[in-house]
């Protein structure tokens, strides 16, 4: 299904990644009573998004791309959650909240072009 060489080349993947690596820097620092608890589950959401974008680009049909594009999209909603949820704990400055709102919502609308992409027909280009 993919016409790219590898998922790496997708930018979505690539800023997908980025928000998970700053996700595991910020709750580096969460209390260690949260070990099993709001830090697995930022890191679990955060990871989601990337992974899910790369087995959906080594399925062999769109259908099954756009489903875990989609599965993607929830671990994002998700994802934003915690982040406020993190922040109200005081888990996280709101610099952080707003630094790691603004990678999400990159991430968000790069997901939804990408999607509207894969969903809508070529347009024709008649001379």
């Amino acid at each position: 299904m993919n016409k790219t060489n590898t998922f790496k080349d997708l930018i979505v993947w690539q800023k997908g990644h980025q928000l998970t690596l700053e996700i595991y820097k910020v709750t580096m620092k969460f209390p260690s009573e949260e070990k099993f608890g709001l830090t697995s589950q930022l890191r679990r959401a955060a990871y989601s998004i990337p992974s899910n974008i790369v087995e959906g680009h080594s399925r062999k049909s769109k259908k099954e791309f756009l489903q875990f594009l989609n599965i993607a999209k929830g671990s994002l909603e998700e994802l934003k959650y915690f982040i406020i949820l993190s922040n109200d704990l005081n888990y996280i400055t709101n610099k952080e909240q707003e630094y790691l709102e603004l990678l999400t919502e990159e991430v968000s609308k790069i997901l939804y072009s990408f999607t509207k992409s894969l969903t809508d027909p070529p347009r024709r280009t008649d001379s």
